[in-house]
């Protein structure tokens, strides 16, 4: 969802997403997915009302729902668009549940200020999901990845992949960039979810990336002066822009594949950090912006995976025991040689 797109929902969503990135200071990223789910959510409850077919979905318009209208939305009904999610949109678990709690939000919102009776999402089940280990690029790989860029905004691009691989930026993150944001003693200020200021030196790479891109810089025509990644159309670079150059780049290097994103390219410069730098979690923890411990103790669990995985590669890892009857036939078979043996001594010389 784009942030102009935001005007098309209902008002009461409107002033939901408003409240939630200026008072409490969600990310814009956060607050657009918010969007995105509850157009999702009003638009599937038009569908249940006959008046458009499923092939209209997307175009289904949802400005005239009232507080009124929200207020006969029921716990059921919140069911069965889970259920129209898996079954109809084919949403994995984790999506379901990631909409699951956007809905919680809004009508958590209402329910705080007296908007609605009660709130219909209190007794919601969560979606269960497998928790799998983050994807993320080797060594070898990411050097590949940085060997690949090329192209007319090459240092700007290399300095894009360098910071993500250095660094461990979220998208959001990254994109807010501005001149001001790198400092003489060569720290970089980055504001990240809820707002929240933190502070990352750079090292040699990041530093050597950022003065070759500030060289070539465009500074003339910008709509945001301050901006650091400028687009080819002299505005600020968007997350779009940079999900796809990220992607090409990928593909050139022979690395893509599914389920590979931008985000993978942090959890790639945490599992760098932890592996190979000796970088401790509580650390780690500051460098990424984690909120809780928990989040950040994934890349201890990656590697543990990859011990696991090294033991495996051992060549007598297949090599088993007898099993009890494989002992057992061996013991009956050496008992009837013994016999044999004891019935041809009493034969003739």
């Amino acid at each position: 969802m784009r942030k102009d797109e935001i005007y098309s929902l209902p008002q009461p969503v409107q002033q939901f997403l408003h409240d939630e990135e200026i008072i409490y200071g969600k990310s814009a990223l956060t607050v657009l997915e918010y969007g995105s789910d509850l157009r999702t959510f009003f638009r599937f409850l038009k569908l249940g009302r006959g008046k458009y077919h499923a092939d209209e979905f997307e175009k289904i318009n949802i400005t005239d729902y009232t507080i009124d209208d929200i207020k006969t939305i029921s716990t059921e009904t919140i069911y069965q668009f889970l259920y129209f999610c898996n079954d109809t949109l084919h949403n994995s678990a984790r999506t379901r549940a990631r909409k699951k709690c956007s809905l919680r939000m809004f009508f958590r919102y209402l329910d705080k200020r007296g908007l609605i009776e009660s709130d219909p999402c209190a007794k919601l089940d969560s979606p269960n999901f497998r928790k799998s280990l983050p994807k993320y690029l080797s060594l070898e790989e990411s050097v590949a990845l940085l060997n690949s860029i090329d192209g007319q905004f090459y240092e700007r691009d290399y300095c894009i992949l360098t910071l993500f691989l250095n660094c461990g930026l979220r998208l959001s993150e990254l994109v807010g960039l501005n001149l001001s944001s790198f400092r003489p003693d060569g720290t970089m200020r980055v504001l990240g979810k809820g707002n929240k200021e933190r502070i990352l030196y750079l090292n040699d790479a990041c530093l050597q990336a950022v003065d070759r891109y500030r060289r070539v810089r465009p500074n003339d025509g910008l709509h945001d002066r301050d901006a650091f990644f400028i687009s080819r159309q002299k505005n600020r670079i968007s997350p779009k822009t940079v999900q796809l150059l990220v992607k090409k780049f990928l593909e050139k290097a022979g690395i893509f594949e599914k389920g590979m994103s931008v985000h993978k390219l942090r959890h790639t410069a945490a599992t760098l950090m932890y592996q190979h730098g000796n970088v401790d979690v509580m650390l780690l923890k500051e460098i990424l912006g984690h909120e809780n411990l928990a989040t950040t103790q994934i890349y201890t669990h990656v590697a543990d995976d990859q011990v696991r995985k090294a033991m495996q590669a051992n060549p007598l890892a297949a090599q088993k025991g007898k099993s009890a009857q494989q002992r057992a036939a061996d013991s009956a078979a050496e008992k009837r040689l013994e016999n044999d043996d004891d019935s041809g001594d009493n034969g003739e010389d």
